[in-house]
């Protein structure tokens, strides 16, 4: 037993720790938890907890249905909404088939070979998440409007607000279990806040989403309000997204950073931006994963519709920010497509594997879109060579399903599920009448 199994078991002990829950995803990156008891922990280190992977999204035919969960047990964290003795802890699990081998329909090892693959070219991937999401004054019901718990805008402060309340409650929450939290504010939207990580390892990062995400949910409830990741709950106001800073490192030297280059960015950190636009339509499926997800991108304002790249242009898809130009370390890219509810491990991972083809394939970058992009027309557009992001799920599948680079970062199974479940995804919202036909046609034709 290693030092961190052995950090893990006299932490439950002196805790007084009754259950243990073993997180890991389905391959649409919704939570799965699993509760043992601290006396079954060692075994679980040792040979896993066995599972039928046959009922978990994307993860296994029925005749190959026996999984097993490995915890990691440089996750583990006390869990705060659940109390300090007698309580809950947490650990993400690693995905293993009954031989030992990963299973390759873990969307957590997707992004550790992924992440392999960057080390093998000398580079640590680093994400640092803008996470934005509603916050309402209930869960829907059918037949009813979301509601969101205030009015307020951008950058608002008000005097004992809701959302100010929830924002603290929720950071509070966070830092308990060792996630840091960078900044939080009111965003655009009524209701609407955001809150930001700091920058960690891609893995790292991911695993804090999914906490993030919990959490969130967990402090709403304790609130009587309800917390959402849709992409696009309000036809009206700006949708949530995930804006994501990304920065390759060589040891300590931030390889996007080169100094008196142009935005103080390094022939690496424009081969990855290259990367992330030649191959952004292809990721889309991933990164925006659900129907709603197009009406946030094709809703307007600072959505990113179109594959380009600048400097102050939120329009862009990707964006060099220039907040500390002197500080070499600064230096990365941010990319402002990613839904916030998209699933952290596959989006990582496509993102990497896009830039990395960037930089091996010794991609040219394209010039710089200087105008909000939204504000061109389509014929300027195609003038300028501005190509765009799949309007539509449907169109995002039929793109991904061409896809040579998904296919082989996301692996077979994991590819074909994922393209199956969206598909289907895809005839079910087809299927339907919505009340914005009933209204247009229902009343004339």
């Amino acid at each position: 037993m290693d030092r961190q199994q052995e950090f893990v078991l006299r932490t439950i002990e002196e805790r007084d720790i009754r259950f243990v829950r073993l997180w890991f995803t389905d391959v649409l990156g919704t939570l799965k938890s699993v509760a043992v008891a601290p006396a079954e922990l060692e075994g679980a280190f040792a040979e896993g907890i066995g599972f039928d992977g046959s009922v978990i999204e994307g993860f296994a035919r029925v005749y190959e249905a026996d999984m097993l969960a490995k915890p990691d047990p440089s996750t583990f964290q006390v869990l705060p909404w659940r109390g300090e003795t007698g309580g809950t802890a947490r650990m993400f699990c690693d995905i293993r088939l009954p031989d030992g081998s990963p299973s390759l329909a873990d969307p957590r090892h997707v992004l550790q070979r992924t992440l392999s693959r960057a080390s093998d070219l000398g580079f640590t991937f680093y994400t640092h998440p803008e996470i934005e999401f509603f916050l309402l004054k209930q869960g829907w019901v059918p037949g009813a409007s979301p509601e969101p718990i205030d009015t307020s805008g951008y950058f608002d402060h008000t005097p004992h607000g809701s959302s100010a309340d929830f924002r603290r409650a929720a950071i509070t929450m966070l830092e308990t279990m060792g996630i840091s939290v960078e900044f939080s504010h009111h965003e655009a939207a009524p209701g609407q806040n955001e809150i930001d990580l700091r920058y960690a390892d891609a893995l790292t990062t991911a695993d804090n989403i999914m906490t993030f995400r919990t959490v969130v949910k967990e402090v709403a409830l304790e609130q009587g309000i309800y917390a959402t990741f849709m992409p696009k709950p309000f036809a009206e106001h700006a949708g949530s997204g995930m804006h994501t800073h990304m920065s390759l490192f060589e040891g300590d030297a931030n390889a996007f950073h080169e100094p008196g280059a142009p935005y103080q960015l390094s022939k690496v950190g424009r081969q990855f931006i290259a990367g992330l636009l030649r191959h952004g339509a292809e990721c889309a499926a991933v990164t925006n994963q659900y129907v709603n997800s197009y009406k946030r991108l094709w809703g307007g304002g600072e959505a990113p519709a179109h594959l380009t790249w600048g400097h102050n242009n939120r329009s862009a898809l990707v964006r060099v920010p220039m907040y500390k130009p002197d500080k070499g370390q600064s230096t990365r890219v941010e990319v402002r497509s990613i839904d916030a509810a998209c699933n952290p491990y596959l989006t990582f991972a496509v993102m990497l594997a896009a830039g990395l083809k960037g930089v091996e394939e010794g991609y040219e970058l394209p010039p710089e879109a200087e105008d909000d992009v939204w504000s061109l027309t389509d014929g300027e557009r195609r003038a300028m060579g501005i190509e765009s992001m799949p309007a539509s799920l449907l169109e995002a599948i039929e793109i991904m399903e061409d896809s040579e680079l998904l296919a082989q970062t996301l692996g077979e199974h994991t590819f074909d599920f994922f393209l199956r479940n969206k598909r289907a995804e895809w005839a079910d919202y087809r299927n339907q009448v919505t009340a914005f036909e009933l209204e247009r046609y229902l009343p004339s034709l």
